[in-house]
């Protein structure tokens, strides 16, 4: 049970870091480096960053909430609804952006899956 705990604490956290990232640093040389921008296009795509910033924040909230959720049973629920969007959002972000958020987002999130749905 730890184990769901820190794995899917972890999954919730990047998304925490990927919302600031989007939201707050993407014009400045740590957002411009994490996504590969030029300073003109990071500029140029700002209010479209910040938005899938609030989408991560969502996933993390998600996560949190399942987390903190006093029934086992429904946390679990929670936790895996929440675990294949970030699933399906890193195999998407994969396959249309960047190959690295296969590894950085959707594997993890598969992984964190697996145990959630043994340990559960």
């Amino acid at each position: 049970m730890i184990a769901v705990y820190i794995g899917a604490g972890l999954i919730g956290l990047l998304h925490i870091y990927i919302l600031c990232l989007e939201m707050f640093l993407w014009t400045t040389p740590r957002g411009l480096k994490a996504f590969g921008l030029t300073p003109e296009f990071a500029k140029a795509s700002r209010s479209l960053a910040g938005n899938q910033g609030l989408y991560n924040g969502f996933l993390a909230a998600g996560i949190f909430w399942g987390l903190l959720y006093p029934d086992p049973t429904v946390s679990k629920h929670i936790l895996i609804f929440f675990l294949l969007c970030v699933l399906v959002a890193g195999l998407y972000g994969s396959f249309t952006a960047k190959r690295s958020i296969l590894f950085i987002q959707a594997v993890p999130a598969l992984v964190v899956l697996a145990i959630v749905w043994l340990a559960m």
